[in-house]
């Protein structure tokens, strides 16, 4: 599949609490082969995947089995632990979408996982189209509840298209340009880019150019907490991916025996790869 990893970036970490970015497709599955995902454990972070095309498969260590369509947000915390795999359906010809993860504070990064679908209802204006999946904007608010104060949102915007969207001020924010370009707050962003907005404004202008843009409007306050990213757990400290790496490692080697990160069974689940031969440093 075609990747783009749109954060964490050389210069920015985190965008509110949203640490991770993966921007895929549109991919024609019948050369890719789709999404095949095995069984995987997280820590620390809540998942949010976004479909733009096709259908994915969501089964965890809940119980849980959903289908990730576009227009609809699936959210998995993993809080202490949890695993699951993501596999897009037979009937999916093209995938493409948006995998992003949130970071999740002090006070919950350690409490019991949990899952969470919402289907925003489709929001239209003069010249553009949107659905809110996380937060408030444009008149909406989503009833998922997170950890963080957060801002999800879609956006379409016809050619030529001017939206002042008002945000909250104590926000930063990401735009990712998926399709066309567009102008925020007066600086060119291109088509995969992401856009970063300080806090400070009360307003976000989005300016699509000749082709129209399809936009992801991502934000929050500051985190504050400075985390430790790796493969799959976002932590405190080096020894704490250490050993959440170790307790999935055990149960790999017992055929994914009930511990921490419960049991997907499905599939065989993913080792976990070598760890850097260096103490994993935080980021902020």
């Amino acid at each position: 599949m075609t990747v783009r990893r749109t954060l964490p970036q050389r210069d920015r970490s985190l965008i509110g609490a949203w640490c991770f970015a993966d921007h895929y497709g549109p991919d024609d599955v019948a050369d890719t082969g789709g999404m095949v995902v095995a069984p995987h454990p997280h820590i620390g972070l809540a998942t949010v995947s976004w479909l733009f095309t096709g259908e994915i498969e969501h089964r965890d260590s809940l119980g849980t089995h959903a289908v990730v369509r576009p227009g609809e947000v699936n959210l998995m915390t993993a809080g202490h632990g949890v695993s699951h795999s993501e596999i897009s359906l037979p009937t999916t010809t093209v995938l493409h979408g948006a995998q992003l993860w949130v970071a999740l504070p002090e006070g919950a990064r350690d409490g019991r996982p949990a899952f969470a679908h919402h289907a925003p209802e489709p929001l239209a204006g003069d010249g553009w189209r949107a659905s809110v999946f996380l937060g408030s904007l444009l008149g909406a608010t989503s009833p998922v509840e997170t950890a963080t104060p957060l801002l999800g949102a879609e956006l379409v915007l016809d050619p030529g298209a001017v939206l002042v969207l008002d945000v909250d001020p104590t926000y930063e924010h990401g735009v990712l340009v998926d399709r066309g370009d567009v102008g925020v707050a007066g600086t060119a962003v291109a088509r995969h880019e992401l856009a970063y907005a300080a806090p400070g404004p009360a307003t976000l202008t989005l300016a699509a150019g000749a082709e129209g843009a399809r936009v992801l409007v991502l934000g929050g306050p500051p985190f504050g907490e400075p985390i430790v990213m790796w493969w799959n757990f976002v932590g405190r400290t080096h020894d704490e991916v250490v050993a959440a790496r170790d307790a999935w490692q055990a149960q790999v080697g017992e055929q994914q025996a009930d511990g921490r990160f419960g049991v997907v069974s499905e599939m065989p689940p993913i080792p976990a790869p070598a760890l850097p031969r260096v103490r994993l440093r935080t980021r902020s």
